[in-house]
């Protein structure tokens, strides 16, 4: 494979197959000695995962792992990790793993030396500047999917386990300090996994792409994204092997989370909730959501989606560009709607709450209201 660079946006970020072998002199560069390695239980008893430990123990620096994150990662999850960060005297974080292991990594890192409480550095405001910046640990990221982009964001995501809610927690300093993006990495996901990741980062550059604010930098990287996704993502599903396709994969990812500075909006504010209450993976509910919420910002997007459309190469505008994604969707058997994935009527009022303070809904084209946010949930049922 032939894709490989080194780039600085927006954090260096050390790219091309068998990169991995480069991750324990990155940690030494940014001045770990005793990194504590934290991924999800799944991640943990594999091969990839004894390799990046094995890096880490040939290069001085140990092989510490935490691997109590669930898939929806929540504060007992790092309390936990805390809790074998500080047993363990370490001096960093590698997350490494997929959106889960990198958010919780990132809480890791962040909450290590704090006497405020995770939930008051929530994304709201000036919220951030509560921390103390300075005890901050360091963070390296090493995506074993491509999806999330965690690994080039100043945030995570973090559910409260008592009220069900996905909290974006936030602060400049959560920007991993390198970036390894390894697509060999990615060759062992799950064909779920690898869909479900994908349709995350479509979702990602669309949303960023149809928010209303003014971020023209962030607009071109996720119309660039999307053409990405579609032409590489049904590759990846079809043979995890083409590498080609899924470095592309993993560049789109991080592009996603570039862009999506710009906002996200309706697919994101209605996906949170879902994962939170039912556990559902969050790329594929992003997947499940999608069609119903171009149809909800319609009037909004129409003559923006129609400009992508031509230059992704699709006829027919918007509509062409929703037929798209239904033929993406049925190409990736992404289910149907909410309904096939246990999501219930009688909780439409409660994950309407929910969706409403979500910050996504914040960026979403159409102001999302009590009335037509319910009536969105019901067309995604």
């Amino acid at each position: 494979m032939t894709l490989r660079g080194n780039w600085s946006y927006p954090t260096p970020v050390k790219f091309g197959a068998g990169r991995i072998s480069e991750l324990a002199d990155h940690c030494k560069a940014v001045g770990l000695k005793k990194p504590l390695l934290v991924t999800d239980r799944a991640l943990a008893a594999l091969p990839i995962t004894a390799q990046a430990l094995d890096i880490l123990d040939a290069g001085g620096l140990g092989r510490a792992v935490f691997s109590d994150v669930d898939p929806n990662p929540n504060e007992g999850n790092m309390e936990a990790g805390l809790a074998v960060y500080r047993a363990g005297g370490h001096d960093g974080v590698v997350c490494f793993g997929g959106g889960s292991a990198l958010d919780l990594g990132k809480m890791i890192a962040l909450m290590v030396g704090q006497t405020v409480s995770v939930w008051d550095l929530e994304d709201i405001g000036d919220w951030w500047t509560r921390a103390d910046a300075a005890r901050i640990a360091p963070i390296v990221a090493v995506p074993t999917t491509a999806g999330t982009g965690s690994e080039v964001g100043r945030a995570g995501v973090l559910t409260n386990s008592k009220t069900h809610r996905k909290k974006i927690i936030f602060h400049p300093r959560l920007l991993p300090a390198v970036t390894i993006c390894d697509p060999e990495l990615t060759v062992g996901m799950p064909r779920f996994i690898t869909a479900g990741t994908g349709m995350d980062a479509f979702a990602h550059c669309l949303e960023a792409y149809c928010s209303p604010f003014y971020h023209p930098m962030s607009q071109g990287i996720a119309l660039e994204g999307m053409r990405l996704v579609l032409e590489n993502l049904p590759k990846a599903y079809a043979n995890p092997q083409d590498m080609d396709a899924r470095a592309h994969m993993m560049s789109a990812a991080a592009m996603g989370a570039v862009a999506f500075q710009k906002g996200l909006g309706a697919i994101h504010a209605l996906s949170h909730p879902v994962g939170a209450v039912y556990g559902t993976h969050h790329g594929t509910t992003n997947a499940v959501v999608m069609p119903m919420v171009l149809d909800f910002n319609r009037a909004a997007i129409e003559e923006r989606i129609a400009r992508a459309a031509a230059y992704l190469g699709i006829d027919g505008g918007f509509a062409g560009f929703h037929a798209m994604v239904m033929d993406l969707r049925a190409r990736l058997d992404i289910p149907a709607n909410l309904s096939a994935m246990g999501v219930e009527f009688a909780r439409l009022d409660e994950l309407t709450d929910m969706a409403l303070e979500d910050p996504s809904c914040g960026g979403n084209p159409i102001a999302m209201t009590r009335e037509n946010t319910r009536a969105l949930f019901e067309a995604c049922m």
